[in-house]
């Protein structure tokens, strides 16, 4: 017998929307984790702590590379936002050119192009969605108009557009991926959670999508 089972139910008709929780928990480890941590220096005496002492460093040094394996992920997600906000000042020009564009979406990119990389997980979560929400602004204004479409450069530039998001969208995932191994490894008891929790780490927070994309998710296209 399942102890899940989607045959008898219960089942949830309605459906449920799913968010992601944005809170770091921290590793922690209690007595009987202590108490472990020091009893294997006495069995077999010594030689067990000196293993021990290896079986420690092996999951430090794995952390740490880790942790380098999630920047790499972070900054490749970062290098494709620094060239969607380019190609969307190329846009947001071109449009310009053509009609009365709003003026705030200029200063909106303009801030964003100067702006150094985010600094960490909520950061780049905030800073993509802003990011979103000005492309979104550029392209209403170009399905306002449809001859704008025949405009080859303006063409280029929004199919530009529309590559680097699905290459954002790729990153993002393989970031989470990474995210998630760091997750589950943190807590993988005896060796890891103990290392963890001294070292102090916490959980990390996966890339969410804004809340105008989930909203646009919902609506009807057809």
């Amino acid at each position: 017998m399942n102890e899940l089972d989607e045959m008898t139910g219960p089942t949830l008709e309605s459906g449920r929307d799913v968010n992601v929780i944005a809170k770091q928990i921290p590793v922690t480890i209690g007595g009987g984790s202590k108490f472990f941590d020091v009893i294997m220096w006495f069995l077999p005496p010594i030689i067990g702590g000196i293993i021990w002492v290896i079986l420690k460093t092996k999951a430090k040094n794995y952390f740490q590379q880790l942790q380098q394996k999630i920047q790499h992920d972070a900054s490749q997600i970062d290098n494709y936002l620094e060239q969607r906000v380019q190609i969307l000042q190329n846009c947001a020009r071109l449009l310009d050119k053509a009609i009365d564009l709003d003026k705030d979406t200029f200063t909106k990119i303009a801030a964003y192009r100067s702006k150094t990389s985010p600094d960490g997980d909520s950061d780049r979560n905030e800073y993509a969605g802003k990011i979103d929400s000005i492309a979104r602004s550029v392209n209403i204004a170009f399905e306002n108009y449809p001859d704008l479409k025949a405009h080859r450069e303006l063409a280029d530039a929004m199919q530009q557009n529309s590559y680097l998001q699905k290459e954002i969208t790729a990153a993002r995932e393989v970031y989470n991926d990474s995210v998630n191994v760091w997750n589950r490894e943190i807590f993988s008891w005896p060796t890891k959670q103990i290392v963890a929790a001294k070292a102090g780490y916490t959980t990390r927070i996966p890339f969410i999508a804004d809340q105008a994309t989930k909203e646009a998710a919902r609506g009807t296209f057809f």
